[in-house]
C-alpha cells in the first residue's frame, strides 16, 4: 500500500486542516518518538526542530514537540532556519533526527513536516511508511493533542552560517550582489553570510510577516530581482524559496540562471579541478535537453531521475556522484551537504565566478536552452495516466511530431493536487501547441 500522508517532500497541506491539524501533527510527533525510542532503541533521543516564517510554524512545532516529549524525546528548537540548515545540524551536532516545518515554495496558508534521519538525509520511503502507519494507529486509538513550550536555542543558526563560510576557498570581495530572500527562512541569514564572505549586498524581501513568504518574491518570482540587479548594475543576484533549499540566480545582464545552468557551471569547474567522479552529473527528467547536450560536449555524462531532490540524492549516493540537482534550483554538492541548499549553491557559483574572473554570462557559454513549457492542471483526483486513452493518444502524437528532437513529460505533483505537463522542443510554437492539446485532454478527464 502506498503512502497516504508523506509525499515527495514530507507531509504537506493547509495548516490547521488534515493532515496538518493539531491531532495529526501531535500523532506525528508520537510516531517519530516511538520510532526513535522503541524501533531504534535510543535511551533518550534528541531531535532538532526548525521552521520557516509562516505564521502557522510555531504551533506546529509546539504540537510536534509535545508528541515527542510524550515518548521521552528531548527537543532543541532552532527557530527560523533553512531546511538544509536543519539537515546539517542533525548530522553534525549530532541529533537523532531533525524536523523542518515548511511548505517550501507554497503560499503561506500551506505548511509541511520534513523529517531527517541522524545522517542528515531525508527518511527513506520505507521508514516514512512505517511512521505513517504508526500515526494512523495512534489516531484510531485516540490521542489528545497538546503543545509544548519551546524556547529558541541561540547559536544553532550561527553554527550553520559559519559552516557555509568554511566551505569557501576564495572570498567574494568586490562582488556586488542582490539577495532576494522571499520573506522566508533566508531572511535573517543570507545577508550575514554574504557580507561575511566579503561581498557587497543589497537585500530585498527580507521582512517576513508570517503571510508574505514567497509572495511575488523569491525563487518562483524573479522579476523584481532581475530589475534590481540591472538597476544596481550588480554583478549578479540570487533568489531563495521559502525554506531556502533552492536558489535561482540572475546574471549581470539579467539572464535567469536556473538549476540546469548551475549544474553546467559547477560541473565544468569540478571536472577541471578533478573533483567530478566518473565525469557524471545527476539531474531529473525535467532538466533541459540543452543542458544534456552542453554536458556531453564537455565529456560529462548526465543521468536522469524522477522529479525530487530526494531521488537525485539517492542516485548520487548509488553512483558516487559529487553533483546533482533540479532545474527548479535544488542543487546538491555532496561534499558539503545531504540536501539541496540555496545559500551554499549561490556561495559556490559566485566563488567560481570570482576565482575564474568571469561573469555568470561568460560561464554559461555553450548552453543553448530548448524552448520548454510547463503547464499545471488542478485535478479533482489523481488517476493512472494509463487509464486515460485520449491523454495517451495526444502524448504519442507529440512524440511522433518531434521525432526524437523533443520531449514530453506528464506526471502528477507529489505535493499538490496538480497534473504537470512539460513539453520541450526546438520551436516554441509547436511546444505550445502540443502542451495545450495534452492539457486539454487532462482537463476533460480529471479537472
Amino acid at each position: 500500500m502506498g503512502k497516504q500522508l508523506f509525499g515527495t517532500d514530507g507531509i504537506r497541506g493547509v495548516a490547521g486542516e488534515p493532515p496538518l491539524d493539531a491531532t495529526t501533527v501531535y500523532a506525528c510527533g508520537l510516531a517519530l518518538g516511538k520510532d526513535l525510542t522503541r524501533v531504534r532503541s535510543r535511551v533518550q533521543p534528541e531531535v532538532v526542530i526548525g521552521m520557516d516564517t509562516r505564521e502557522s510554524g510555531p504551533a506546529i512545532a509546539a504540537q510536534l514537540a509535545a508528541g515527542l516529549a510524550a515518548c521521552n524525546v528531548k527537543t532543541r528548537f532552532a527557530g527560523l532556519i533553512t531546511t538544509p540548515g536543519v539537515a546539517w545540524l542533525t548530522r553534525t551536532v549530532p541529533f537523532d533526527a531533525g524536523v523542518m516545518i515548511s511548505a517550501s515554495h507554497n503560499p503561506y496558508r500551506d505548511n509541511g513536516i520534513k523529517i531527517f534521519a541522524s545522517t542528515g538525509y531525508k527518511l527513506p520511503d520505507t521508514e516514512e511508511h512505517l511512521i505513517e502507519q504508526q500515526i494512523f494507529q495512534d489516531l484510531e486509538a485516540g490521542v489528545t493533542p497538546t503543545e509544548a513550550s519551546l524556547s529558541i536555542d541561540p547559536g544553532l543558526d550561527e553554527r550553520y552560517v559559519e559552516f557555509l563560510l568554511s566551505t569557501l576557498k576564495v572570498r567574494l570581495d568586490g562582488q556586488r550582489l542582490v539577495l532576494d530572500c522571499g520573506n522566508g527562512a533566508a531572511s535573517h541569514l543570507a545577508a550575514e553570510l554574504f557580507l561575511k564572505a566579503g561581498a557587497e549586498v543589497i537585500v530585498i524581501n527580507d521582512q517576513p510577516d508570517g503571510k508574505n513568504i514567497n509572495l511575488n518574491s523569491g525563487a518562483l518570482h524573479v522579476e523584481a530581482l532581475r530589475e534590481r540587479v540591472l538597476a544596481e548594475k550588480a554583478d549578479a543576484g540570487v533568489a531563495f524559496d521559502g525554506d531556502a533549499d533552492r536558489a535561482i540566480l540572475i546574471s549581470g545582464s539579467g539572464r535567469v540562471v536556473d538549476g540546469d545552468a548551475v549544474l553546467l557551471i559547477a560541473s565544468r569547474s569540478l571536472k577541471e579541478s578533478g573533483h567530478l567522479p566518473g565525469d557524471t552529473v545527476i539531474a531529473t527528467v525535467m532538466s533541459n535537453l540543452g543542458l544534456e547536450r552542453a554536458l556531453t560536449a564537455l565529456g560529462i555524462r548526465m543521468v536522469r531521475t524522477p522529479v525530487g531532490d530526494k531521488y537525485v540524492l539517492e542516485e548520487m549516493i548509488r553512483s558516487g556522484a559529487a553533483l546533482g540537482g533540479e532545474q527548479s534550483g535544488h542543487v546538491i554538492f555532496r561534499e558539503f551537504a545531504t540536501t539541496g541548499d540555496g545559500m551554499l549553491t549561490a556561495l559556490h557559483v559566485f566563488e567560481i565566478a570570482k576565482s575564474s574572473g568571469k561573469s555568470l554570462d561568460e560561464l554559461l557559454e555553450g548552453l543553448e536552452i530548448y524552448p520548454q513549457l510547463l503547464v499545471n492542471i488542478r485535478v479533482a483526483k489523481k488517476r493512472s495516466l494509463d487509464g486515460l486513452p485520449e491523454v495517451a493518444l495526444r502524448i504519442a502524437e507529440c512524440e511522433a511530431a518531434f521525432q526524437g528532437l523533443g520531449r514530453v513529460l506528464v506526471r502528477f505533483s507529489g505535493t499538490e493536487p496538480l497534473a504537470r505537463v512539460m513539453v520541450e522542443g526546438p520551436e516554441m510554437e509547436r511546444v505550445e501547441y502540443y502542451t495545450n492539446r495534452i492539457a486539454e485532454a487532462i482537463r476533460a478527464e480529471l479537472a
